[in-house]
């Protein structure tokens, strides 16, 4: 397939263009824009340019309000709760990190959650933020229903995303970052858009059936990564980034996909940790302690490794884009 080569200034440019000409606000537009470049940059496509098209017709239907402006509406000593006004998720975590990050040294922990949400990419985006300050990062998002209750065929859980972060005194942050589906639903979105089959186990068609058909496994269900311990991964983040923070439950939130039907109206926790002061100060030496433990055996790897080299290679090359994809988008412009 035919690809186009984007610098990274020209991709922020197209990005934040196309949404700004599909009713969102300046402020939002960049904002999104950082996000979606970001995934891109770090390989994970399924978050990355390919969204655009959804997130400009979502805004330009009005399913997504390019214009909300969030704010924090309740706070309780190291909590925050934040409405993102059924916009962008991307603008309201940016306050969350915000709010975390002034909290958690003070009070050793903060969190925030975030209610009448939408998609928020790459769950390791945002912590990878936080870990920048120098704090340990925990997000949990759910989102529109993907996954069936272990033993069960109907949809109730989205992929729930979970990501986590540390930092290092000498080294970018250690950063985890999973869906809890045996692969994202972005992937299959990618293969859905480039006609191309999914291998066998990734998800189950509307009869229940595996499928190899990326269009047949967006409408039936992913399959949950661990089985059934995964499925109650699932559920645990459905509780904690939807039931704990007043967000609609993944078979109410309507689609990310499509620009019809009422806002998704999703939710994020966010958990900020001063890990020197629950350390007593030896955070950095125990981590790299730990670090050191697994990087002597041969063959051993980090976390997010690949994510760092493919930084280095798009800020000297840029990033490519399937022709097919940069057209469409062209189109937006």
């Amino acid at each position: 397939m035919s690809a186009v080569t984007l610098s990274l200034d020209e991709a922020h440019k197209l990005t934040a263009t196309i949404l700004i000409q599909h009713r969102t606000s300046p402020e939002n537009a960049v904002s999104v824009a950082r996000a979606l470049v970001a995934a891109e940059i770090d390989g994970q496509k399924g978050h990355g340019l390919s969204r655009l098209l959804s997130y400009a017709a979502q805004a330009g239907s009005g399913k997504v309000n390019g214009e909300a402006v969030p704010r924090v509406v309740e706070r309780a000593g190291a909590a925050v709760r934040i409405d993102a006004a059924s916009g962008f998720a991307f603008p309201a975590i940016e306050l969350a990190v915000h709010e975390l990050a002034a909290l958690a040294p003070e009070t050793g922990i903060a969190a925030a959650g975030v209610f009448r949400s939408h998609h928020f990419g790459q769950a390791g985006y945002h912590v990878e933020k936080l870990a920048g300050r120098g704090l340990v990062g925990l997000v949990f998002g759910n989102s529109p229903k993907a996954i069936a209750p272990w033993g069960g065929s109907q949809g109730v859980f989205g992929t729930n995303p979970i990501a986590f972060a540390a930092p290092r005194p000498a080294a970018p942050p250690l950063v985890i970052d999973m869906s809890l589906s045996k692969v994202a639903r972005g992937k299959v979105m990618v293969a859905a858009e480039r006609d191309e089959a999914i291998p066998e186990g990734w998800a189950l068609d509307t009869n229940g059936q595996p499928t190899t058909d990326p269009k047949a496994a967006l409408e039936g269900t992913m399959l949950p990564a661990g089985e059934a311990k995964g499925a109650a991964l699932v559920l645990m983040v459905e509780v904690l980034a939807a039931a704990l923070v007043g967000a609609k439950l993944g078979f109410e939130a309507s689609s990310f996909f499509t620009a019809e039907g009422a806002p998704p109206g999703v939710g994020q926790l966010l958990i900020a940790i001063d890990p020197e002061f629950f350390s007593g100060g030896a955070f950095d030496e125990r981590l790299e302690t730990l670090i050191a433990a697994i990087l002597v055996q041969e063959g051993a790897r980090l976390p997010g490794t690949r994510r760092l080299e493919a930084r280095e290679r798009a800020e000297a090359n840029g990033i490519e884009i399937p022709k097919q994809l940069y057209t469409k988008l062209q189109a937006l412009t």
